[in-house]
């Protein structure tokens, strides 16, 4: 598959989508939480216009929670080596010119919009990253007007009838680089483009702008969004603290909730500065404190840590240790050798794409290989096939074996902390229920 037809079902995409997707949404994310999908319809013309804040896996994060073979648009300079351009074509990728690349070069821009006419034609769903870049801050940034463009130009060239859609999406992390975090995609309504014709035809630069701020405006609601810069870490951080534990909620996800916590502290700002200010200074004692006493605020949030249930989890800990070890046989190949490739990358947001990419490739590289070698060391083919399906799974029990253990290290400290009278963890406990107790009172108002 090329650019000349790159709208085209291929099988081989097809099946790397499959297998891309199995891992990203069940290995390399713990759980994919994906709200508004009733706002999708396949045989509408859609472009996708997601947040922009982690690099490649925003594109994947829309690719992976809807069923079309999406096309995306990246910058051209990544095209110029022929091989490189060739993958990227069979990914569904198409390049845009810019100003730094040539003026030109810009004339490749008439060819890759025609492109994307026959994209919309064929209800791929054309992605735009409409902030141009990203960044890894938990804000919108103003949007290009490209995506504006492209839209009231493909109406326009297409005697406005596709009527095309908009699609704004929210994307939101529970952490930007490490594994088995949790991952939101929220769809919002589509915004139909034909809104705006009438407005087009008289005045294209206001209409440009209008629909920009209405796509701005959709994204901004979806999301995660703070918009202080001087109060950021404290906020960004007392999302944690207040809804952590409700990281894995589908009923009420977590990223409905920090938008709501983000609401009261903007409302609070303006009514009662003081307070906002003692709630973010209390955020950021509160973190400082738990990384200095190596604790964590789910176990802060326990009243009790029961010495019985905690020698009760060392016992199975001890009595699952061989499998833990089996385990990170998986680990270490496939997350552990990501980990190390990834340590000297400048740019913090790029890790988990790389991560991502090296353990996708030692997976389609290796599992092949693990498999026939299953088969071939044991007697029978369906014990070889049980232990090669064992890798796995045992990586992700030797994953959550880890958790537990430090769940279990983390109990028996609490205790030590209590029965010491540790004056810095009686600080800790008491900034972290007077933070608490404040932030619920917001609610109660």
């Amino acid at each position: 598959m090329g650019k000349e037809n790159i709208e085209k079902y291929s099988a081989g995409y097809a099946l790397l989508k499959f297998v891309a997707g199995l891992w990203h949404n069940n290995v390399f994310y713990r759980k994919v939480i994906v709200i508004g999908q009733e706002n999708l319809n396949p045989d509408h013309h859609i472009i996708f216009a997601p947040n922009h804040q982690n690099a490649l896996m925003d594109a994947l994060a829309v690719l992976f929670t809807n069923e079309g073979h999406n096309v995306f648009l990246a910058r051209a300079d990544i095209f110029r080596k022929n091989m490189i351009a060739s993958i990227l074509y069979f990914l569904k990728i198409l390049p845009v010119y810019r100003m730094r690349d040539g003026f030109s070069s810009l004339k490749g821009n008439d060819e890759i919009f025609t492109k994307t006419i026959d994209v919309i034609k064929h209800k791929n769903g054309l992605v735009i990253l409409p902030e141009g870049n990203h960044e890894g801050f938990r804000r919108l940034r103003q949007l290009k007007k490209g995506i504006c463009r492209v839209a009231f130009q493909s109406d326009e060239a297409t005697g406005n009838t596709l009527k095309i859609k908009i699609i704004p999406i929210g994307i939101e992390y529970s952490n930007y680089r490490r594994y088995r975090q949790v991952l939101t995609v929220v769809y919002g309504k589509p915004i139909e483009v034909s809104e705006y014709h009438q407005l087009y035809a008289a005045s294209p630069e206001r209409a440009l702008n209008e629909l920009r701020n209405r796509i701005y405006n959709e994204i901004k609601g979806l999301m995660v969004n703070i918009d202080t810069e001087e109060d950021y870490e404290a906020i960004d951080e007392l999302r944690s603290i207040i809804n952590g534990k409700h990281s894995d909620d589908i009923k009420v996800p977590k990223i409905s909730r920090d938008r709501a916590l983000i609401d009261k502290l903007n409302q609070l700002k303006t009514t009662d500065n003081q307070l906002f200010h003692k709630l973010c200074s209390l955020s950021l004692s509160v973190k400082e404190k738990v990384k200095k006493l190596n604790t964590n605020y789910r176990l802060l949030e326990k009243k009790k840590h029961p010495l019985v249930w905690l020698m009760s989890g060392m016992v199975l800990l001890t009595i699952t240790f061989p499998l833990f070890l089996f385990g990170n046989i998986f680990n270490m190949i496939f997350l552990g050798l990501p980990v190390w490739q990834t340590r000297n990358i400048k740019d913090p947001q790029f890790v988990s794409s790389v991560r991502y990419a090296l353990s996708l490739i030692l997976a389609i590289l290796l599992f092949p290989l693990f498999l026939v070698l299953s088969i071939i060391l044991f007697s029978s083919w369906w014990t070889g096939a049980i232990f090669f399906l064992s890798l796995p799974l045992s990586g992700l029990f030797a994953w959550n074996y880890y958790l537990l253990y430090k769940r279990i290290m983390g109990g028996f400290r609490i205790r030590k902390y209590k029965a010491n009278k540790d004056p810095e963890f009686d600080i800790l406990v008491k900034e972290h229920r007077d933070l608490v107790n404040n932030v619920s009172g917001l609610y109660n108002d």
